[in-house]
């Protein structure tokens, strides 16, 4: 897939699925749900306060009748009804609305749900569409990790491979980020994005090319890695993910290709039992409705 249309195509023709949206009562989420109604991928369930949903629906005529709308007024409550739902097979994808991250994780991981497998590790991963860049590009974490330890990373990787070759990448070209394309044994990120190069060419990974530690400039544009006389790999200037070494970089790159680049994203969280769809209460519209439209294709 080159564009992120494309997933909204691969989605609707697997059928509607049920969305539970937790404290979806912003304009933004309520279009994006709309819009996903209408493009057939959705039976939307909004968990949050019914006075404020249908006053939104109506300022950006959007059509509320579609919408399931379970009233209640507290964030946190609704988080944890909309999970619920989810935990209980009654919708089929868990949507963040206007409310905190930490609040919607916290619903997610309640125990008492068992919407997490035991020990399960969660992570964000988002696939990018922007001028600056000749394909989707895929990233992870910018939104849960704060700083992932090795053994966090090779399932970064792996939740990264799965989304990648959802999108039709048989084989995705992994890229771990550092502040250089050198080694530099004082750098944490730097010499775990050696290590996981090594593990990926000796198949400890699967079926991915993992190259580290690669600066961003050398990850993302041939013609830099060209420049500093990179050698050895295979992936410069063409990867199809980029592994940030914490979330403060990944985070800043996120919003900057939103922000400043003109960039949509789709976004979701992967490592629960179902995909979760986790983007910032800033991101527009198209983004939410791109982001769940890629839950929906990979929920099962």
């Amino acid at each position: 897939m080159k564009h992120l249309s494309e997933i909204v195509d691969a989605a609707r023709l697997r059928g509607r699925k049920r969305l539970a949206v937790a404290y979806g009562q912003d304009s933004h989420t309520l279009a994006a749900v709309y819009d996903a109604y209408q493009e057939g991928l959705v039976e939307p369930i909004i968990y949050g306060d019914r006075l404020t949903i249908e006053q939104v629906c109506k300022e950006h005529d959007i059509d509320s009748s579609v919408l399931r709308i379970i009233d209640e007024k507290s964030d946190v409550k609704a988080a944890l009804l909309a999970a619920t739902a989810v935990a209980q097979g009654e919708a089929d994808v868990l949507m963040k609305g206007m409310l905190p991250t930490d609040k919607y994780m916290r619903a997610i991981l309640n125990k008492d749900l068992g919407l997490c497998p035991p020990k399960a590790t969660l992570s964000h991963v988002s696939v990018f569409e922007w001028n600056g860049y000749h394909k989707l590009l895929l990233a992870s974490d910018i939104a849960i990790i704060l700083q992932p330890d090795i053994k966090q990373k090779q399932q970064q990787i792996e939740y990264l491979r799965k989304v990648a070759v959802a999108l039709g990448v048989e084989t995705p070209k992994i890229g771990c980020v550092a502040p250089s394309e050198q080694v530099l044994p004082a750098s944490t990120s730097s010499i775990e994005g050696a290590m996981l190069a090594k593990m990926a060419d000796r198949g400890q990974l699967g079926n991915v090319i993992v190259d580290g530690p690669l600066s961003l400039d050398v990850a993302l544009f041939k013609e830099v890695a060209e420049h500093k006389k990179v050698k050895g790999s295979a992936i410069a200037g063409d990867v199809d993910a980029l592994l940030f070494p914490n979330i403060e970089s990944g985070n800043v790159f996120f919003k900057s290709v939103s922000h400043l680049a003109g960039g949509e994203i789709a976004a979701i969280v992967m490592g629960a039992k179902v995909p979760c769809v986790l983007t910032s209460r800033g991101d527009s519209a198209a983004s939410k409705k791109y982001s769940i439209a890629l839950a929906c294709m990979m929920a099962k």
